[in-house]
C-alpha cells in the first residue's frame, strides 16, 4: 500500500508541476503577445507621426520660394517706380536686363532635401512596422505558441489595420505585375 501511495504522490507531483509550468508558459505567451501587439500599434502611430511631420515640412518649406518671388517682385517694382516713375517701362526693362533678377536655386535644393529625407525616414518607419508584424506573426504561428494563440484568442488586434501606406500606382503595379515609366514632369 505504501508503494501505491508513493507512486500516486509522484504522479500527482508531476501533474501539479506540469500544470504550473503550463500555466506559467501561458502567462509568458500572453504577456509577450500583448507586448508585440502594443509595439505594432505604437509603430503604426509613429508612422503617422513621421508622415504628418514630413508633409508639414514640405508644405512649410514650399511657401518660402513663393514668398521670396513675391518679395523680389515687390522690391524690383519699388526700385523701378522710385527710379523711373510710374510710366518708365522702357527704362525699367533696361534696368532689369542690366541687373538680371533671379531666384536663388538653393531654396529649391532645400525643398528637395526635405522631401528626400522625409521619404527616407518614412520608409524606415514602414520597414520597422513590417518587421514587427513579421516577428509577431511568426511568434504566434510556431509550435507550441500557436496552441496558446488559439486558446487565448491571439491576435487580439486586426493586423490588416496596421498595413503600410502605399500608393495607387504601386498597388496597380503589383496587381498587374507591370509598372509604367516614372513621369517626373
Amino acid at each position: 500500500m505504501n508503494k501505491v501511495l508513493v507512486v500516486f504522490g509522484v504522479l500527482a507531483s508531476f501533474v501539479l508541476v506540469s500544470a504550473v509550468v503550463l500555466v506559467m508558459q501561458g502567462i509568458g505567451f500572453n504577456n509577450t503577445s500583448i507586448k508585440f501587439e502594443k509595439d505594432i500599434e505604437a509603430q503604426y502611430k509613429q508612422n503617422q507621426n513621421s508622415y504628418d511631420n514630413y508633409f508639414k515640412k514640405v508644405q512649410e518649406a514650399a511657401q518660402v520660394p513663393v514668398r521670396y518671388a513675391e518679395d523680389l517682385k515687390g522690391i524690383y517694382a519699388a526700385v523701378i517706380t522710385g527710379r523711373y516713375g510710374k510710366d518708365g517701362s522702357k527704362a525699367a526693362w533696361q534696368w532689369i536686363r542690366e541687373h538680371n533678377p533671379n531666384l536663388d536655386p538653393s531654396i529649391y535644393r532645400q525643398i528637395q532635401q526635405i522631401i528626400e529625407s522625409g521619404r527616407n525616414d518614412f520608409q524606415s518607419n514602414q520597414t520597422t512596422l513590417l518587421d514587427k508584424k513579421r516577428v509577431y506573426e511568426t511568434y504566434i504561428s510556431t509550435f507550441p505558441n500557436n496552441l496558446f494563440a488559439n486558446f487565448l484568442g491571439f491576435p487580439k488586434i486586426d493586423l490588416a489595420k496596421y498595413d503600410i501606406v502605399t500608393s495607387t500606382d504601386t498597388e496597380k503595379a503589383f496587381e498587374t505585375k507591370k509598372a509604367e515609366k516614372l513621369k517626373v514632369f
